[in-house]
């Protein structure tokens, strides 16, 4: 069986994974709050737990892995969304617009993240649908001495909790030194953070022991995997944002309602993402969701969800990510130039399509398995499939027999599902076919005269042109390939 090998920030150290039990390997991922469109940033652990999530199933197999990713549909910001929608004469109490609200934001991100790829989880509890449990965890914790009440509000004693703080690196008076914490006069400490807090009659609450309220968001996604996956899992996910301190008091309400267990084993972090080299923001301009992508904004042209998966892929994920235009246009033209390899081999793609999960167990490239078992090289895993495909270029494409051909689609096929890459459903429509072999023989000659004459201006002038006309060059010993890409207009190569 392939070991896997995973960066866990609790360690800070790349280990083996070795799950509690095999046979249900266990994940659980920090879900979004449904109270708007996902940006772009949000989608990045999507990505990045789907590569995990399918390597798992890979390895151990679909029936032997759970993957939990939650809804928060408790927050100040739907609450007011629906209040809005109530004033302006909705029809329905509030409960029932912040359900309605919270339905059509979860269609959104379904479909969105459905775009990129993205396997659904195995389950996508609803916060609110677990506020039982949630009042059960609070209670417990307050028999135990770790929490307490007060006004109406209940509190974790984070001192309690003599680890709080091992997965941040940072020691409670540490945190107390640079941190910005509410401090109310209910609180016995100012690191102490709210379990439940009071609802008037003007927010959604249920009723509980310490009367109608709401919970704190930590509590939540404590009491959504204790029920779903229990006192231990093997792997928890998020981004590096939410390290601390939702992850640490996780950890702490975790693990004192249930010191039997010892919550999360692996603990797995995304770094942010970027947007040409500086943090995305709406005061910059920079700011889009993914529909944005999809769709188009800006007067530019949607990008296919695939294209958006494959720059997303381009960095290891514990590295910041810094999306821009032109890694857009170059994964367009790849993902384009193998869907288009594809889409001929309807004997390929039937043999696919009756069992993918096999067909992918049996022509996976073991170099691709290897990369992503190796702390999800997605980088690395991108240049085998790359690599894999190379005889697919030019000429040495016509030197290929019929069986080599079969076998390198295959393998194809199953890196891209491996990666999450949709080669079948990818839109060919969009992309222009025309035939740039003349050109290319052109800048062939041209490039062989100047090896000669060591006068390298008409090879560069052509390039521009080809570049500025939105034509990809590739240039190698093999020889010279064209490739047509997104912005690719043929009336600029008239001159040519």
């Amino acid at each position: 069986m392939t070991q896997i090998r995973l960066r866990n920030s609790l360690t800070r150290k790349v280990e083996d994974f070795h799950p509690i039990d095999a046979k249900i390997v266990r994940m659980y991922l920090c879900g979004p709050t449904v109270y708007d469109r996902a940006h772009l940033g949000n989608a990045r652990p999507v990505v990045v737990f789907d590569v995990l999530y399918r390597l798992l199933r890979h390895v151990y197999g679909p029936e032997h892995v759970t993957y939990v990713r939650n809804f928060t549909d408790v927050d100040d910001k739907i609450n007011a969304t629906a209040l809005a929608r109530k004033e302006a004469g909705a029809d329905g109490s509030l409960e029932e617009l912040i359900r309605a609200r919270t339905e059509e934001t979860i269609g959104w991100y379904h479909a969105d993240m459905d775009a990129l790829g993205a396997l659904r989880p195995d389950r996508e509890p609803r916060a609110t649908d677990y506020i039982g449990a949630m009042i059960a965890m609070i209670e417990t914790l307050i028999e135990d001495g770790h929490a307490y009440a007060a006004e109406g509000h209940v509190l974790f004693r984070v001192r309690s909790y003599k680890d709080y703080g091992a997965l941040s690196g940072r020691t409670v008076d540490d945190m107390m030194a640079g941190a910005r914490v509410e401090v109310a006069p209910f609180k016995e400490d100012p690191m102490d953070f709210v379990l439940w807090k009071p609802s008037d009659e003007g927010l959604p609450g249920w009723e509980s022991p310490w009367g109608r309220g709401r919970p704190g968001w930590h509590i939540e996604c404590s009491a959504m995997s204790y029920e779903l996956l229990g006192a231990s899992f093997d792997i928890h996910g998020g981004g590096i944002d939410l390290q601390f301190p939702h992850h640490e008091n996780e950890i702490a309400q975790s693990c004192c309602a249930h010191p039997e267990g010892s919550f999360a084993n692996y603990w797995l972090h995304n770094e942010m993402l970027q947007v040409e080299g500086k943090k995305m923001s709406k005061s910059l301009g920079n700011f889009f969701t993914v529909r944005d992508l999809l769709d188009g904004h800006d007067g530019e042209k949607g990008i296919p969800g695939e294209v958006i998966r494959f720059v997303f892929l381009q960095t290891h994920y514990t590295k910041p990510m810094d999306w821009t235009a032109e890694k857009a246009r170059a994964a367009f033209t790849q993902v384009d130039f193998w869907a288009n390899e594809i889409s001929p081999a309807h004997w390929i793609i039937e043999e696919f399509q009756a069992d993918p999960i096999r067909f992918t167990k049996v022509y996976a490239p073991e170099a691709i398995v290897e990369a992503l078992a190796n702390d999800l090289n997605t980088s690395l895993a991108l240049t085998e499939l790359q690599s894999i495909t190379k005889s697919l270029h030019g000429m040495k494409r016509a030197a290929l027999t019929n069986d080599e051909l079969d076998s390198i689609l295959r393998q194809l096929l199953a890196g891209g599902y491996l990666l999450g890459i949709d080669l079948i459903g990818f839109d060919l429509r969009q992309a222009p076919k025309v035939d740039l072999s003349g050109l290319a023989d052109k800048l062939a000659a041209l490039r062989t005269n100047a090896m000669e004459t060591k006068d390298f201006a008409p090879v560069d002038a052509m390039k521009q042109a080809l570049v500025a006309a939105g034509v990809e060059v590739r240039m190698s010993k093999a020889g010279v390939e064209l490739l047509p890409g997104p912005d690719f207009d043929p009336a600029k190569l008239e001159g040519l």
